[in-house]
């Protein structure tokens, strides 16, 4: 990899991660249409921890917030004690689907998972469901009353990111929106329930390509799609929120069909 690869990479890592449209499915579709290798599952979660900063910036009066009442509440050895604690709480146990999930299909999600005829399959599927989430439910609750099970669901929803094309925000999102969140709290929802995930399996992916024997110029390249993701992911969470409190959900539709349909027809 040269650092204009790990450049553009970075940019497109922050700009489709938090846009429920697959970053895993664009770091492998770029690459395809730019003549590059493939970088791989691990380079592309190692940068994710770019765009982990990007949220803890962007979001960092609910993350200090959810990450006092947890602190709290194990001091007053009551983890429900509010509705900050139990959602917080509640984010740390629907992290659970996609750990194990993730540890049990590695070696499937880094090798098979990763044709483009099965990103550009999950790209029009999870549209379409996407799609009915949004106009088949109607908003009911808040984040702070979503409740242990509601965010379960969520986390569930949440594993489906796991098969490149589905979307992790996109996954969530369609979870959020099927328990009664509205699109805005569905989206903010769905930034601070990926943070657990992002962080670890960045921070997995990183200590195995340390044990591997990452050399000096694959840890520049690293950092330098982590900037890049940081800067543009940063600038996608504006962009989410604005295009999902005008138009919803629909633009993300159309181009995930549009997109998937290309692909599916070049694999051909």
């Amino acid at each position: 990899m040269t650092t204009f690869q790990a450049f553009v990479l970075g940019i497109v890592q922050g700009l489709t991660e938090f846009l429920p449209v697959s970053s895993t499915a664009h770091l492998r579709i770029v690459p395809h249409l730019l003549g590059w290798e493939d970088p791989g599952t691990a380079f592309s979660a190692v940068i994710q921890l770019g765009t982990l900063i990007a949220v803890f910036c962007y979001f960092w009066k609910d993350t200090w917030n959810l990450s006092s009442a947890a602190i709290q509440s194990l001091m007053k050895k009551n983890l429900f004690y509010s509705a900050d604690s139990q959602v917080a709480w509640g984010i740390a146990l629907g992290t659970i689907p996609i750990v194990v999930l993730g540890l049990t299909f590695k070696d499937f999600i880094e090798n098979e998972a990763r044709s483009l005829q099965l990103i550009g399959s999950t790209l029009i599927i999870l549209a379409i469901f996407l799609y009915l989430s949004e106009k088949l439910t109607v908003p009911k609750f808040t984040i702070e009353q979503l409740g242990i099970w509601k965010i379960q669901w969520i986390g569930l929803c949440q594993a489906l990111a796991l098969i490149p094309g589905c979307s992790r925000s996109g996954s969530t999102i369609m979870g959020s929106l099927i328990v009664g969140l509205n699109r805005e709290s569905a989206a903010r929802f769905s930034f601070l329930l990926g943070l657990p995930a992002i962080l670890g399996s960045g921070v997995f992916e990183f200590v195995q390509l340390v044990q591997e024997g990452l050399e000096e110029a694959g840890l520049f390249h690293t950092a330098v799609g982590i900037c890049m993701a940081f800067m543009s992911g940063y600038l996608s969470i504006g962009i989410l929120l604005k295009i999902l409190t005008q138009y919803g959900t629909l633009p993300f539709v159309i181009y995930r069909i549009l997109l998937g349909s290309y692909l599916l027809t070049v694999s051909l």
